[in-house]
């Protein structure tokens, strides 16, 4: 039983380090889709030149992507950025407080996975939603905005394997209880 609790332990600190890269990872990715939507809007880029090419027309001919293209990709990319990045977040909370509990099966531990669960579901789809209605705003702002698909985002697998987990975690926890108030009685 221990060996599989240290296995449980070790999975929980891979865990914490997966959410906190995947954390950092967000912040770069706001920040960068953030810089450069300012720096596109205040015409920064189209003012760097590179052997007589200016930045801004070497992205329209290279990549074949348009003003309006640019600014949907860039904010729907800070949308589905900050999305995971406060689910990040959270995960990295939860995989920190059930390190310091030294146990998956406590109530409150349950519970907050049960919470990361519904997070997990909810915050992409909410994302997808908030993503899908700038796009559509900066669709009809802008000309030649290319099509994007959003719609594969939404982890609700992974946010039904936390609840499912968290209703076991808690069982655990119950089980755990009660056997610890049986002993004081028979002690």
């Amino acid at each position: 039983m221990e060996k599989t609790l240290t296995t449980i332990q070790k999975l929980a600190k891979i865990g914490k380090v997966l959410s906190r890269i995947v954390f950092i990872c967000c912040i770069v990715g706001v920040i960068g889709c953030a810089v450069g939507i300012v720096s596109l809007a205040v015409g920064f880029v189209g003012s760097i030149e590179l052997g007589g090419v200016t930045v801004h027309g070497l992205i329209e001919t290279s990549a074949e992507m348009s003003i309006g293209s640019m600014y949907a990709s860039m904010t729907v990319g800070l949308i589905l950025c900050a999305g995971e990045l406060a689910l990040a977040k959270m995960a990295e909370h939860y995989f920190q407080n059930e390190l310091k509990a030294g146990t998956p099966f406590t109530l409150s531990g349950a519970k907050e996975l049960l919470r990361l669960g519904i997070y997990t579901i909810c915050i992409p789809i909410g994302t997808m939603i908030l993503a899908d209605i700038a796009y559509q705003v900066l669709n009809h702002s802008f000309e030649q905005v290319a099509d994007m698909h959003i719609d594969n985002y939404a982890s609700v697998g992974l946010g039904i394997a936390f609840i499912v987990v968290s209703v076991l975690c808690k069982y655990g926890a119950e089980i755990s209880d009660k056997a610890v108030g049986n002993a004081d009685i028979t002690a």
